[in-house]
C-alpha cells in the first residue's frame, strides 16, 4: 500500500473537507489514516461526487480511520497530584504507534492532549518538569532521544511529529532538556547531545552567510542596523496550514498578497504564540500579523542559552576553539539583545520590528524569558518586576499580554510555561515574594478548576478565575502535558 502522498496534497478532495467544515476541528482530518491507497481514494471521489446526494462525510468516514480521541474520561483521583500521575500514562504514546501524517519516533513519549495526539517541541519542555518531579526520569530520556533523532533525520525538531509541520519549529527548548537530563545523569549528557545541539543551531542560523545590507533576512536569521546577527520565527512555506486551511484561507481573503499572510500566520504558529497581538501592526487586526518582521525577545534568549550549552559542551570536550567560538557568540547575541530589545521608556524587554527598524511597543510576558536565562541586568530586572506585579499579575497568576483581543495568547488568558519562565526569572534576581505570590496564584487556579471540572487545562482565565479561557482557532483542551508539568513542578518547590 502507498500511502506516501499525504491527505493535505490530496485536492480537490482535502479542499472541500476544510472549506465545508466537514470536521468542527481543521486538524481532526489530517490526522486521519487512510485506509487504502490515496490515489485510489482520490479517483473515487472525483467519480461519486458527480452523484446526487453525495454525502462528503460519510465518503471520508468510509474511506479514512478518524484519530483516537485523547481519554477525557479518565477516573477523577482525590488529589490533583494523583490525577497528573494517572495522565501521565494516559498520555504515552509507543514508538509503533505511527501511521498516516504522524512521523514514526523510536522511543515513548507524552503527548499534550486534547485535540493534540502527537508530540510538540516547546510543550514537553515544560512536560519534563512534571516528569522529573514525578521520578519519570526514564521517559525524559526518550524524549530527549526522540528530539536529538528528528534533529539528525529532519535536520530539526519539527513543531511536532507530524509532516504537516515540516516547514517549521518551536521555540527551543531543546538545550534546556538536555540541561535537564544532564541534572539527572551527569555533565557528560552534554558531550553525548553536542553534535545534536550543533544541527539544530546550524538550522537556526542557516543563511547566515547570505545575509548583507541588500539582503537583511534569510530564513531564520536577520542582519541588524548595527551589523549584529539576530533571529526571527519562520516557516519554509507560504500556504495554508493543512490543520488550519479553511482559517487561513477565510483570513486571506481579498489580502492583496496572500503568500505573504500565509506566511506570518506560518510563522506565527512556530512561535508557540498563535496568536498574539505581539505578531500584529494593529492590536486589533488579525490581518495585520507581520511575524517575519519580528526579532522575538524569548527566541533570541532561548539561541542565547543555546550557545552556552553548546560551549559549555565544547569545554568538557576539552575542545577550547570551539569553546572560545561560542562564548564569543553568546557575548555578542546577549550585547544585541540588550541593544534591540530593552525598551528605555517602557522599562522592559519587547520585540523590534526591523523592517521599520523600531521596538514593539507591546507588552508581553515575553520579557521574563530575559529573566529567566539571567540576560537582564538587576536594574532591568527589577524594573520588569514592577511592570508585573502592577500590570500583569491577577487573581489567577500572570496575564500573557495586557490586550484582549479574542486571541488566545492574549488577556484574559494564562499559559503554564510563562508562568514557570516568569517565576524562574524573578526568583533569580531574588524577587522571592512576587515569585512565590505567582505561584500560590496559579496552583490556586488550577487546583481550583480541578476540583470543579475534574480537568486540567491548556490555558487559563486569569483575570476572572471563575470563567473558563478562550479564544484560539479550536475549544479549549484538557489533558494537558505542560499545565501538568508545570502544576506538579510548582507545588514541589511551593507547597
Amino acid at each position: 500500500m502507498n500511502l506516501s502522498r499525504q491527505i493535505f496534497e490530496l485536492s480537490p478532495l482535502f479542499e472541500a473537507v476544510q472549506l465545508q467544515k466537514v470536521f468542527a476541528d481543521g486538524k481532526t482530518f489530517v490526522d486521519c489514516i487512510p485506509k487504502a491507497d490515496v490515489d485510489e481514494i482520490l479517483a473515487a471521489y472525483e467519480k461519486e461526487k458527480q452523484a446526487d446526494g453525495f454525502d462528503l462525510k460519510q465518503f471520508v468516514l468510509t474511506h479514512f480511520e478518524l484519530p483516537k480521541a485523547f481519554a477525557s474520561d479518565v477516573k477523577v483521583a482525590a488529589s490533583v497530584e494523583q490525577h497528573i500521575q494517572q495522565l501521565w500514562d494516559v498520555l504515552t504514546r509507543q514508538p509503533d504507534e505511527a501511521g498516516g501524517s504522524l512521523i514514526p519516533l523510536p522511543n515513548a513519549y507524552v503527548v499534550p492532549g486534547g485535540r493534540f495526539g502527537e508530540v510538540y517541541y516547546w510543550d514537553s519542555y515544560f512536560t519534563m518538569l512534571g516528569l522529573h518531579a514525578s521520578g519519570r526520569y526514564e521517559m525524559i530520556e526518550n524524549m530527549v532521544k526522540n528530539f536529538a533523532h528528528l534533529i539528525h533525520s529532519v535536520g530539526f525538531i519539527p513543531n511536532g511529529n507530524r509532516t504537516y509541520y515540516l516547514g517549521r519549529s518551536q521555540p527551543p527548548f531543546f538545550s534546556l532538556m538536555v540541561q535537564l537530563l544532564a541534572s539527572i545523569k551527569g555533565k557528560e549528557v552534554l558531550m553525548e547531545f553536542l553534535p545534536a545541539l550543533e544541527k539544530e543551531y546550524a538550522f537556526w542560523m542557516n543563511g547566515k552567510e547570505q545575509l548583507n545590507k541588500r539582503n537583511i533576512a534569510v530564513n531564520h536569521v536577520v542582519l541588524m542596523s548595527n551589523g549584529s546577527i539576530l533571529n526571527r520565527y519562520w516557516d519554509a512555506f507560504d500556504t495554508p496550514r493543512p490543520e488550519s486551511y479553511r482559517e487561513d484561507a477565510e483570513l486571506a481573503h481579498d489580502y492583496p498578497q496572500p503568500e505573504i499572510l500565509y506566511r506570518h500566520l506560518r510563522a506565527g504558529a512556530a512561535s508557540g504564540w498563535d496568536y498574539s497581538c505581539r505578531w500584529f501592526k494593529e492590536v486589533n487586526a488579525f490581518k495585520t500579523i507581520h511575524t517575519t518582521d519580528i526579532i522575538p525577545v524569548d527566541l533570541n534568549c532561548l539561541l542565547y542559552h543555546l550557545e552556552t550549552t553548546i560551549a559549555e559542551a565544547a569545554v568538557l570536550n576539552n575542545d577550547v576553539a570551539k569553546a572560545n567560538e561560542y562564548e564569543r557568540r553568546t557575548a555578542q547575541r546577549k550585547q544585541a539583545i540588550h541593544s534591540y530589545c530593552w525598551n528605555e521608556s517602557l522599562q522592559f524587554f519587547t520585540d523590534y520590528d526591523f523592517i521599520v527598524d523600531e521596538q514593539k511597543p507591546i507588552k508581553t510576558l515575553a520579557a521574563s524569558s530575559a529573566l529567566f536565562f539571567n540576560i537582564a541586568t538587576n536594574e532591568q530586572a527589577d524594573a520588569v518586576a514592577v511592570t508585573l506585579e502592577k500590570e500583569f499579575l491577577k487573581d489567577g497568576g500572570l496575564v500573557t499580554t495586557l490586550h484582549t483581543t479574542g486571541q488566545q495568547w492574549d488577556a484574559p488568558n494564562g499559559w503554564a510555561p510563562l508562568q514557570w519562565m516568569s517565576i524562574v526569572g524573578l526568583e533569580n534576581y531574588h524577587h522571592h515574594s512576587l515569585a512565590h505570590t505567582i505561584a500560590q496564584r496559579w496552583i490556586g487556579l488550577n487546583k481550583n478548576v480541578f476540583a470543579r471540572t475534574g480537568k486540567l487545562m491548556e490555558k487559563y482565565n486569569v483575570v476572572d478565575t471563575h470563567l473558563e479561557a478562550g479564544g484560539g482557532e479550536y475549544e479549549g483542551q484538557d489533558g494537558f502535558g505542560w499545565t501538568n508539568g508545570v502544576l506538579l513542578a510548582l507545588m514541589k518547590k511551593y507547597e
